[in-house]
């Protein structure tokens, strides 16, 4: 239940449309629903403005599907990261209305309509697409208007430079890159938004499998980028999504 939900019912219940027995009813699992082996968090829609997102990679097919048919039966949104493909046929046999996006790994049936901003998902080669692809999908379901902005390395920093407007048009930009990491700093440097860095695990050995980014996104010289954990684009989407529901002026 969102915030527009619970505005409608109360309003039902001081109309008389609704009892408040029947109120009580739809109310008595908001704070959270226990399956057993998951307490499902169905009340960080109404606080948070989106339900709670599902971590797929660790559960069993059969957990999953019964968090997913929690959510739908509360007509929320539905996200699943890190999805198997085995997983997802389950998830789209069941629920056929979602759909699954396997670059990303991710499952996406949208109830309702979240509202964010606009946000830039930007990689330094193609090899990061699969993390950036989990960012983006992850802030349209959020309700942010994504401009993907691919293999703009600082191998060839002319690339960036000729689409660098088209990022600071943007609200937010996610910035995802493995090697040295350095795309975070240079994307930082150019343009006046938040950036969210997200190093890859793309590289040889000394990148000690996406260390050797983090280490130097951590360290960026450029006061507006902040850095989250190796190849965790759901969390770069996500957090950049949110800052442009504010919609600030750059």
């Amino acid at each position: 239940m969102d915030e527009k939900a619970l505005t409608r019912l109360l309003s039902q219940v001081k109309g008389g449309k609704v009892s408040v027995d029947e109120a009580v009813g739809q109310l008595k699992d908001l704070p959270f629903a226990e399956l057993g082996y998951a307490t499902l968090d169905t009340h960080r829609s109404l606080r948070f403005g989106f339900p709670e997102v599902v971590l797929g990679e660790p559960k069993t097919a059969e957990q999953i599907l019964g968090i997913v048919a929690a959510l739908v039966e509360r007509k929320q949104t539905v996200l699943v990261t890190r999805l198997q493909p085995d997983k997802a046929e389950a998830l789209v046999a069941r629920f056929p209305k979602g759909e699954y996006h396997p670059v990303a790994r991710i499952f996406h049936l949208r109830q309702g309509k979240a509202r964010a901003g606009k946000v830039a998902v930007v990689t330094a080669g193609t090899g990061d697409i699969p993390v950036a692809e989990e960012a983006a999908l992850t802030a349209e379901a959020l309700g942010a208007t994504v401009r993907r902005v691919y293999d703009v390395g600082v191998a060839g920093i002319h690339r960036l430079l000729r689409r660098r407007e088209e990022i600071q048009e943007c609200h937010a930009a996610v910035v995802v890159a493995g090697m040295e990491g350095a795309l975070a700093s240079a994307v930082g440097g150019l343009v006046g938004i938040p950036v969210v860095a997200v190093p890859t695990s793309v590289g040889y050995g000394a990148n000690f499998h996406g260390v050797s980014a983090l280490l130097s996104m951590v360290n960026s010289c450029a006061s507006n980028v902040a850095t989250m954990n190796i190849d965790n684009g759901f969390g770069g989407g996500f957090y950049a999504a949110l800052i442009s529901r504010t919609k600030g002026r750059r």
